[in-house]
């Protein structure tokens, strides 16, 4: 077991509280290393800037076998929510930023997300399938209540009939109720929330700028009443943490209307591990060595194991038992465990731009 270094005072608001060197760059410092004892590195609490990126496309395509999508699309890099565990930080280093703060405090914002979509579903290369928003980044973080990136990307897959699954922290979703209500009555859209913790205190510290647990439930039951078929992602699942609320997540869901439910065992590419460990060290300092040690048990000694087939749920008696434990838990909530397919059937390149309300069926 790793022996938890320094730590540095908690930035508000703020998953992580420092930059990590970017693995890219040749000069870079170490956080922990000072040039004088008794002298204390501290980051400043930075605002959050926006930058504009100017992508050329808006789709992405992925061929890992552990994603249940080819083709996904991000308005924004980079995310504003701040959840210490975060799989998406080192995607920072491939700007030339860390994938500490400035990860949650930078965010890259893909302006012509719309045009680009409607150009690209348009192309006669397209084949209709499912597109995943929210395949990296937070597609409702809150710079989305300014840009307003991922309504207009909906409109533009309504307009083409195109069916797009989504997944969210944030309960910003049901602004878009009416979009949504639409797909959902041509059976184009599946929707996400994924509830890490019911523990608000922990919510705060480990997800800072998240919806609350319960604003999440609503915003499933608000879903759910406007005929849009929901479903809960518990995850991560972090072994000695939140593991044991497991049961209780999928039970609240239930009641709240969804109609499925998954799971993922918390996983640390790159330099995830180094911010999620001083996090917990910082945080959670009575339960840091029972967390380390299970995480461990289930990645087979590390505190990672990136094959194929393993990361999403881990290995071992211990990942058999968080395997139970959820099974049982939908089981016993009446929920199916799984979503239904999607149509790609009604896939059309409009000739005209109709309004919201116009579409025929």
């Amino acid at each position: 077991m790793t022996e938890p270094r320094a730590t540095f005072p908690s930035v508000r608001g703020r998953g992580a509280a420092f930059n990590v060197p970017v693995r890219f760059e040749r000069l870079s410092y170490d956080p922990h290393d000072t040039a004088e004892e008794g002298f204390e590195l501290r980051e400043h609490a930075p605002r959050t800037q926006f930058f504009r990126d100017h992508a050329r496309t808006i789709i992405a395509t992925n061929t890992s076998p552990d994603i249940p999508y080819r083709a996904s699309i991000n308005p924004y890099r980079g995310c504003e929510h701040g959840c210490a565990y975060c799989y998406a930080r080192p995607t920072h280093e491939f700007l030339g930023l860390s994938a500490g703060l400035d990860f949650e405090s930078k965010i890259m914002v893909k302006l012509e997300a719309a045009p680009l979509l409607r150009k690209e579903l348009a192309a006669r290369r397209w084949t209709p399938q499912v597109i995943a928003m929210s395949g990296v980044t937070d597609i409702y973080q809150p710079a989305e209540r300014h840009y307003r990136l991922t309504r207009a990307c909906l409109e533009v897959l309504l307009d083409h009939r195109n069916p797009v699954s989504l997944i969210t922290k944030n309960a910003l979703i049901t602004r878009d109720l009416d979009v949504l209500a639409e797909l959902a009555r041509r059976n184009l859209v599946r929707v996400a929330l994924s509830i890490t913790t019911l523990d608000e205190a922990l919510r705060r510290s480990m997800e800072p700028r998240t919806s609350t647990a319960q604003a999440r439930l609503d915003a499933v039951a608000r879903l759910t009443e406007a005929g849009v078929p929901v479903s809960v992602m518990v995850g991560p699942v972090i072994p000695g943490l939140n593991d044991e609320e497991l049961p209780r997540i999928v039970r609240e869901a239930a009641r709240a209307g969804a109609v499925s439910a998954g799971y993922n065992v918390v996983h640390f590419p790159g330099v995830t591990a180094d911010l999620f460990m001083d996090w917990l060290t910082r945080e959670q300092p009575q339960r840091r060595a029972r967390v380390e040690a299970l995480i461990r048990e289930v990645r087979g000694g590390e505190l990672d194991d990136p094959r194929f087939g393993q990361r999403m749920t881990g290995t071992g008696p211990y990942a058999e038992q968080l395997r139970a434990l959820f099974r049982a838990a939908v089981r016993q909530a009446g929920m199916r465990g799984h979503a239904s397919p999607l149509d790609t059937s009604r896939f059309r390149v409009p000739t005209a731009m109709p309004s919201l309300f116009d579409l025929p069926d």
